[in-house]
């Protein structure tokens, strides 16, 4: 079927018109089980060669946690280009996963490389100052609402560490607030609460702190208070009780770590009024949504300035950096060391030369390159709903365009974790991004499809095409 490309818009909940009776629990088919696709044990041959070495030589034979989760067998690849992969069988991909988020542009993207392979001829790391870190900087002051000071460092994980350790230092205040279905990376102050389990969560007004590992400190669940998100009543009700100890509510303003989520109208303004009211920061953690979702970010989807904001992912089309940003009457603690924070690679010449080339790239004519990315993210959303109503599938999908989420609901419009925890089939997702890899097509096994530059009309056609043919066979 013809794409028929839609102007990008602000608007969040979509969801999928379905015959289907309430989804049923399903176990994934296991590799190599009865009922389990032939092709896969030949297809993937090598890939399964290689991550059986590899457990004998890196820990699960992965380094990060949630690769271990592709079906058939987590892949080995032997290179990127654009919108594809290819992997050591030889089987080409059209990627959604997008280095979950970072390939903004799509992988190995000529622009970046160009930039880097000439500035990193002066040199890696200098330890030290050079002139295209402050260029940067003032890009993203032209760009982004919130005005303030940057610093930079390496991942999403640290720089939502720095956030916090500086909102502690700001107010004096130990505690901060955290919402159920928000991730802000896998250190023992913030892994707590992501996707617990329900009988374990307590009561949805009032959760209780989950651990999501072992090993997760105790003394820092002490200072966590878990909340429901999209739940103002429920906020308000926390300050009251502890208002005057909460430094900082911390949160994805738009929820990409479960389904796709966005605030309810009134929410975010009404989270602000009560942190202004108690003398709480409002942080948000833009790791997903910086320069992906627009230019200035969900501050400038959602029309809120937060006092703090953190950035990783597409700021630097798929290298890694990190960046806080906030007002200067709070950063200029970091800048005195009166709130400590260092690392070796931070504005290292690559990352920094990489997110220079992205930012320069995206504000030649930001209206077109993001009318362009949401408008085919838009496309394909519409033409993964068609091929769920087309084979009668409770295959539901919500989002913006740049990136969405899907799931396996009867339920209308997902509005928080408890929403996609309750009503959502995550075993009869796997199967699906299990069918879709097979056909080509590579996701990201948390739902979470992201867009690039680089994909093209034929793209969704082929990604359309293979979504209709996977969900006839699941």
């Amino acid at each position: 079927m013809p794409v028929k490309r839609k102007a990008a818009t602000r608007t969040a909940s979509t969801a999928k018109p379905s015959n289907a009776t309430k989804a049923r629990a399903t176990k994934p088919v296991a590799a190599g089980a009865k009922g389990a696709p032939k092709a896969g044990e030949a297809k993937f041959a090598r890939s399964r060669e290689l991550f059986k070495q590899a457990n004998s030589l890196v820990a699960g034979g992965i380094s990060s946690q949630i690769r271990r989760g592709e079906l058939p067998v987590p892949l080995f690849f032997e290179r990127a280009q654009g919108a594809y992969m290819w992997d050591v069988d030889g089987n080409k991909y059209v990627d959604y996963v997008m280095a979950m988020g970072p390939n903004l542009f799509g992988h190995a993207p000529q622009f970046i490389t160009d930039a880097v392979t000439e500035d990193m001829k002066s040199g890696y790391s200098f330890a030290g100052q050079f002139q295209k870190e402050l260029e940067v900087a003032e890009m993203v002051r032209e760009a982004v609402p919130l005005k303030g000071l940057v610093r930079f460092a390496s991942s999403g994980t640290e720089i939502d560490q720095l956030a916090l350790r500086l909102a502690r230092g700001f107010t004096g205040r130990p505690k901060y607030v955290k919402f159920e279905g928000h991730y802000h990376g896998w250190v023992d102050t913030v892994l707590v609460s992501v996707h617990p389990p329900l009988g374990k969560a307590g009561p949805a007004k009032s959760p209780t702190p989950v651990p999501e590992s072992l090993g997760v400190a105790p003394g820092a669940l002490q200072d966590i208070i878990i909340a429901p998100w999209n739940d103002l009543s429920a906020l308000e009700a926390i300050f009251k009780k502890q208002g005057m100890e909460i430094a900082c509510v911390l949160m994805e303003p738009i929820l990409g770590n479960t389904n796709f989520i966005m605030p309810k109208p009134g929410y975010l303004e009404g989270v602000q009024a009560l942190c202004r009211k108690y003398g709480s920061l409002f942080v948000f953690d833009e790791v997903i949504t910086g320069f992906r979702v627009a230019l200035g970010g969900a501050q400038e989807v959602t029309g809120i300035v937060p006092d703090l904001a953190t950035y990783a992912k597409a700021l630097a089309g798929g290298f890694p950096i990190a960046m806080l940003l906030g007002r200067e009457e709070i950063m200029k603690l970091v800048g005195d060391g009166s709130v400590y924070h260092g690392g070796s690679f931070n504005s290292n010449v690559m990352s920094i030369s990489a997110a220079h080339a992205s930012l320069t790239h995206i504000m030649e004519d930001p209206a077109r390159f993001y009318k362009d990315l949401n408008g085919r993210g838009l496309a394909l959303m519409d033409g993964l709903r068609d091929a769920a109503r087309r084979t009668e599938s409770d295959f539901h999908v919500q989002g913006i365009g740049s990136f969405f989420g899907t799931s396996f609901t009867t339920k209308e419009e997902i509005t928080d974790y408890r929403d996609h925890a309750r009503f959502c089939d995550d075993a009869k997702h796997r199967r699906f991004v299990q069918a879709m890899l097979e056909r080509g097509v590579r996701l990201a096994t948390n739902g979470r499809w992201h867009m690039s530059s680089a994909h093209t009309d034929e793209d969704i056609e082929k990604t359309i095409s293979a979504a209709h043919d996977a969900l006839r066979a699941i």
